[in-house]
C-alpha cells in the first residue's frame, strides 16, 4: 500500500493521538478507518462534505470508544448482558488482513481494506470464546460506502457461542428537526423510553421533535434518511441485519455525555443496524455453532433529493 501521493486508493498513516488509520480514496469521495475499533470515522462526498457525524468532544484515546462515525458493537449490543456497553470490539486494536478468505461477491473496487479481530488471552478471560471477526470496508467508484462483516466461531471445544452485533452509524444532518426517515412505516418497534413496550409505527415517515430511542424489528432491506435543508438523501441497503435502532439523545441526555457537545444532537442521527432474532423483546442473542459464519452487510449511498417523498422502490 503506497503512501506517496494523494491519489492512491489506500493509504496507511497516523491519525489523532498517533492512532493508526487507513484512508480510502476514490475520484469522487474518501473515507477514513481507524484500526482502533475497526472504526470508520469519516466519509466525504465529491464536494468534500462530511457525511458522518463525529463529536467535537470525541476522545481518540483507548480504552474510550470514539463517539461518532460507525462503531462496531460486538459481542454485545447496548447494556443487555454482562459486558461493557456495546461490547469490546470498538475498544480493541484491529489488524489489517492482507490475504483474507474470498468474499462471496467479487470486489473490483481498489479502495478497500480488510480488517480482522481475534481475541487475546486476556480477552478470553472476559468473554470465554474464540472467534474471527473479519470486516471489509469498501469505497465504491460512485462514492458508496460499504461494510461487510463475517463472524466465525473458532472455539476449540466445539461449543457454540451467543452474541449480538450492530453497525452503530452516526449520520451528519443539517438540522434534526428537518430530517425524516422513510421505509419503516407500519413496522413494529420497541420503545426504549417506555420500558421497551411494543408499538406499530403509524406515520408515513419518522420525524424528530424530542428524544428518540426505538428498535424497529424485521425491517425492510432498503431505508432512506432525508435531510430537507441540504436536499440530501442517504439510502441504506442492508443484508443479514433485520433490526434497526433509531436514536437521538436530544438536549438533556446530550448535556449528560462528557464526549458529546451540548447542542450536537441537532446535527446527528444515529441509525443502528442490528443482528439478532427479529422481534425479540428481550434482545436474545444470536447463537453461532463451531466453524459457522454469520455475515452482515450495509451499503450507504448519498444522493441529492429530487423530490421530498423518496421513492424507495427506485434505484
Amino acid at each position: 500500500m503506497s503512501t506517496t501521493t494523494d491519489r492512491v486508493p489506500v493509504e496507511i498513516c497516523k491519525g489523532i493521538n498517533g492512532l493508526e488509520k487507513v484512508i480510502l480514496r476514490e475520484v469522487r469521495s474518501s473515507a477514513e478507518v481507524y484500526l482502533y475499533g475497526g472504526h470508520v470515522t469519516s466519509w466525504k462526498n465529491d464536494h468534500g462534505e462530511e457525511l458522518l457525524f463525529v463529536s467535537s468532544k470525541a476522545q481518540f484515546k483507548p480504552p474510550k470508544a470514539i463517539r461518532g462515525g460507525i462503531p462496531i458493537c460486538f459481542p454485545q449490543f447496548g447494556g443487555q448482558g454482562n459486558l461493557e456497553q456495546h461490547g469490546f470490539a470498538r475498544n480493541k486494536i484491529w489488524s489489517i488482513e492482507s490475504d483474507p478468505p474470498p468474499f462471496p461477491t467479487v470486489n473490483s473496487n481498489k479502495a478497500f481494506v480488510d480488517l480482522i479481530l481475534k481475541p487475546t488471552e486476556d480477552d478470553i478471560k472476559t468473554w470465554p470464546h474464540s472467534y474471527e471477526f473479519r470486516l471489509r470496508i469498501t469505497l465504491g467508484p460512485g462514492g458508496d460506502l460499504m461494510l461487510t462483516s463475517r463472524i466465525r466461531n473458532t472455539n476449540t471445544d466445539g461449543k457454540p457461542f451467543t452474541f449480538t452485533f450492530a453497525y452503530h452509524t452516526y449520520f451528519s444532518v443539517s438540522d434534526i428537526s428537518e430530517v425524516r426517515v422513510e421505509g419503516l412505516e407500519t413496522i413494529d418497534y420497541l420503545d426504549n423510553l417506555q420500558n421497551r413496550e411494543r408499538f406499530t409505527e403509524q406515520g408515513d415517515a419518522i420525524t424528530f421533535e424530542g428524544e428518540v430511542d426505538k428498535v424497529y424489528v424485521s425491517t425492510p432491506t432498503k431505508i432512506a434518511i432525508l435531510d430537507h435543508e441540504k436536499k440530501r438523501t442517504f439510502v441504506l441497503r442492508k443484508d443479514g441485519l433485520p433490526d434497526a435502532v433509531v436514536w437521538n439523545p436530544w438536549d438533556k441526555k446530550a448535556k449528560a455525555m462528557a464526549d458529546f457537545g451540548d447542542d450536537e444532537y441537532k446535527h446527528m442521527l444515529s441509525f443502528q443496524l442490528l443482528q439478532r432474532p427479529a422481534g425479540s423483546t428481550k434482545g436474545s442473542p444470536v447463537q453461532l455453532k463451531k466453524d459457522s459464519i454469520l455475515s452482515g452487510a450495509i451499503s450507504c449511498t448519498e444522493c441529492m433529493s429530487k423530490f421530498w417523498n423518496w421513492n424507495l422502490t427506485s434505484e
